[in-house]
């Protein structure tokens, strides 16, 4: 008689001997990955609160208080040549930074994982995906950004649609890449010989298993995003004045940036924080998740 072999799961088991407790037990232990993921709880933190700590409205304008320096009562990180406060404009612009990339690495994923699952398991339709994965990713990733926002027209929305098509070659190819590891593995071949169907096969097997590899690409997506954004704003080709963001934030500093360089460098601060924490918490999650790593300890 045939044994369905049943595939290795993250989810099996709460104890710190069980798979789940093996990658909690490996992030614990990671200092850069504690560094990244205490970042990250710190800027999302800020971007939900932002209507509530920031003392001034993103848009409010005093023309009597230009150029206030840091540190200014009632103005903590100064004032912009308008008056506006720095500190509320950097708060909700790490909103918009982080819903832009929010946005962005669910497109990419939505769409990416299931064309990358086709593309991994059935040789017919890899032919096609991944030919013309091929021939996006001949393009410079800014490159398809730039060109698509400047089609679409500046929002919020359609920023985060440009950067989220553009990620989505990256996606298949890792999807890809792990359908084809996970379909020569026993169980999956033990499924074949129980005539289980393609389709089952792939979201009952193949998908549950390639879930740590799509996670950790979303922690490469989003600082990307988060640049993109930055730069399709400083271009005019997102978000637009005045919602506040970080990209319009140090497009309209360059203007005065010897006179108060501190609205430069705050959003630069930012933006930089934002990327660092999502690098070494995705860094220290691929180590995690990596069965080769968590076997051994």
């Amino acid at each position: 008689m045939t044994t369905l072999l049943t595939p290795p799961s993250l989810s099996a088991g709460t104890g710190l001997g069980s798979a789940r407790g093996r990658v909690w037990k490996s992030l614990l232990h990671n200092p850069l990955g504690i560094t990244g993921g205490v970042l990250l709880l710190v800027v999302v933190l800020v971007g939900l609160l932002a209507p509530v700590i920031a003392p001034h409205g993103p848009s409010e304008v005093n023309f009597d208080a230009p150029f206030q320096a840091p540190g200014t009562v009632g103005y903590i990180l100064g004032t912009d040549d308008l008056g506006r406060d720095i500190f509320s404009r950097l708060v909700f612009g790490i909103q918009v930074s982080l819903q832009v990339g929010v946005l962005s690495v669910l497109l990419a994923v939505v769409i990416g994982t299931p064309l990358g699952l086709l593309a991994g398991y059935w040789k017919w339709l890899d032919g096609i995906i991944s030919r013309l994965t091929d021939v996006t990713l001949a393009f410079p990733f800014l490159i398809i950004a730039v060109g698509l926002a400047a089609i679409s027209g500046p929002s919020l929305t359609n920023a985060a649609i440009a950067l989220g098509v553009a990620q989505i070659p990256t996606m298949i190819r890792v999807v890809r890449g792990e359908t084809l590891r996970i379909k020569e593995s026993d169980f999956v071949l033990s499924a074949s010989t129980m005539s289980a169907s393609g389709l089952r096969i792939i979201f009952r097997h193949v998908l549950p298993n390639s879930v740590s590899a799509i996670i950790v690409q979303a922690t490469v997506i989003m600082p990307v995003a988060v640049i993109g954004e930055a730069l399709l704003s400083f271009l005019g080709l997102g978000i637009q004045p005045p919602t506040a963001s970080l990209g319009i934030m140090l497009s309209d500093a360059q203007q005065y940036v010897t006179r108060a360089p501190t609205a430069a460098i705050f959003p630069g601060i930012a933006i930089a924080a934002i990327c660092l924490g999502f690098n070494l918490f995705g860094d220290a999650l691929r180590d995690a998740l990596d069965p080769t790593n968590t076997s051994r300890k």
